[in-house]
């Protein structure tokens, strides 16, 4: 077996993404350089075979998955695994912590104007967003950022990938002072409510979305 073989196999059989690290530790002949080099010679094996998968980076790790313009034909079998939909509001509020990171829920809603602790848990049940601290502020609110699998799930290798400031709706791209409101803002989120715009942003690069799955809207999530 060479290199290229061991590392076809172990990424062929997870069903996540695996650092060069974690691949090495499947052959004593392996190190991190090995496994990169033969992931290099991988892909370029499949695009001049055209096959209709690749080996992508997504966030620390490397996964096999089908190219993004063979989506249209999985999405006819049910026996596919499909990511599920977020919702509008969903995909806003994680569209505003992946940019103001760290945020709080304060500051998320002043932004948005409604109420978002129902949508910020369905985000944290989903992995998607996590605590990532304290703000010095009054009463020290938790702060939120995204996570890892915020990254595999959209395709992106880092935040430096995230679509620039002038492709983004005007509310992410200005930068909105956070004023002093007397109330919180504590009404549940209608999820079902149409928020054009944000969606094209974080999907930018993501083959196109199943229909949406009405077990993550709410405030509850799956």
């Amino acid at each position: 077996m060479n290199a290229a073989q061991i590392v076809e196999a172990v990424l062929f059989a997870s069903d996540a993404p695996l650092r060069a690290e974690e691949i090495a530790r499947a052959d004593e002949s392996l190190d991190e350089d090995l496994v990169e080099e033969a992931i290099e010679a991988l892909n370029a094996s499949y695009a001049e075979e055209e096959r209709a998968f690749e080996i992508r980076e997504l966030g620390e790790g490397y996964q096999i998955l089908t190219r993004p313009e063979f989506a249209p034909y999985l999405e006819r079998f049910d026996t596919v695994p499909r990511p599920s939909r977020l919702s509008g509001p969903a995909l806003e509020t994680l569209a505003i912590i992946a940019y103001r990171q760290p945020i709080g829920r304060i500051e998320i809603e002043y932004i948005r104007g409604v109420g978002s602790q129902g949508v910020i848990r369905t985000l944290q049940d989903r992995g998607l967003i996590d605590v990532v601290g304290r703000s010095e502020g009054l009463g020290r609110p938790l702060l939120y950022g995204t996570t890892q699998t915020f990254l595999e799930h959209f395709g992106f290798r880092s935040l430096d990938e995230l679509p620039r400031p002038e492709e983004l709706p005007v509310i992410l791209r200005e930068n909105v002072p956070l004023e002093d409101p007397e109330e919180e803002p504590d009404e549940v989120v209608d999820e079902d409510a149409p928020q054009p715009g944000v969606e094209d942003v974080l999907a930018a690069e993501v083959s196109p979305p199943p229909e949406e799955d009405p077990e993550v809207v709410g405030e509850g999530g799956a």
